[in-house]
């Protein structure tokens, strides 16, 4: 069965996009599922994150995969990451200019979908850290993807950019991508206690009704110092609650999962 490509996105800074990118996929592949994460975003800090900092292959970054004239054997741009069954292509800083060199390039929007599909059987979930902007690279990130997952803070600003991003999402549907639907939306560092937390967490369920996950990430202290060392949270401290999290965020997608293909089956 070919992979499953999931864009993490949203056009916010700051909510916990690349964590969750990391997280999820270490999670799933420690559940012996095989797993690929693309780092589109300029910052790199998924590929610091996952302890790749600096590092690239032989024919480089996914910089020079999105910028080459030609389409190239995107094989050739993947790390391996310390978590058995984790795959990385890492990014660097050089793709703050990829934007800029992609507008004369053929099927620029296209690019990224070209290079994953040459991978998909070789996965069980792609991930695609996008940066937080609507931008070039991003929108790459959602036509390559099958479904995208938003991660959300549970603060009353995210819910301004809701407007923008499902507006975002019905273009690419309509113009390059029909097939993209929602994963889910994630809520994230999100504090139970304070009735702002459970305000916003009402509205966003409201607003997206069965799509929202039923696991929502707390604010951690240890999911903050794990990208630090490295480290998915699952290895840094897996008694901490935000590995915990994750985790439960993995069973709950394998599960659906599980159920999506009982019912095509069936």
């Amino acid at each position: 069965m070919a992979a499953r490509v999931i864009a993490v996105a949203n056009q916010k800074g700051g909510v916990g996009k690349t964590t969750t990118a990391i997280n999820l996929a270490a999670s799933l592949a420690l559940a012996e599922r095989r797993v690929l994460a693309v780092d589109v975003d300029p910052q790199a800090n998924l590929t610091s994150g996952i302890g790749l900092k600096g590092q690239s292959s032989s024919q480089g970054t996914v910089y020079e995969a999105l910028t080459a004239k030609t389409i190239p054997d995107f094989s050739g741009f993947v790390l391996q990451t310390t978590v058995r069954g984790l795959s990385v292509v890492p990014a660097e800083r050089n793709l703050t200019g990829a934007e800029l060199e992609m507008v004369s390039l053929e099927n620029r929007e296209k690019r990224l979908r070209s290079l994953v599909k040459q991978l998909v059987g070789q996965y069980d979930y792609v991930f695609i850290d996008t940066p937080p902007s609507l931008g070039l690279l991003t929108l790459n990130g959602l036509v390559a993807a099958d479904t995208v997952l938003i991660p959300m803070l549970s603060e009353y600003f995210a819910l301004e950019g809701l407007a923008e991003l499902v507006s975002t999402l019905q273009r690419v549907r309509a113009s390059l991508n029909p097939g993209l639907d929602i994963e889910g939306v994630l809520l994230t560092m999100h504090d139970g206690r304070t009735n702002l937390s459970q305000q916003v967490s009402r509205e966003i369920r409201e607003f997206f009704k069965a799509k929202v996950f039923d696991t929502v990430i707390p604010r951690n202290v240890r999911l903050g110092e794990a990208p630090s060392h490295g480290l998915p949270a699952i290895l840094y401290d897996k008694k901490s609650r935000g590995a915990k999290a994750y985790v439960s965020l993995a069973k709950e997608i394998l599960n659906k999962d599980s159920i999506i293909l009982r019912e095509k089956y069936d």
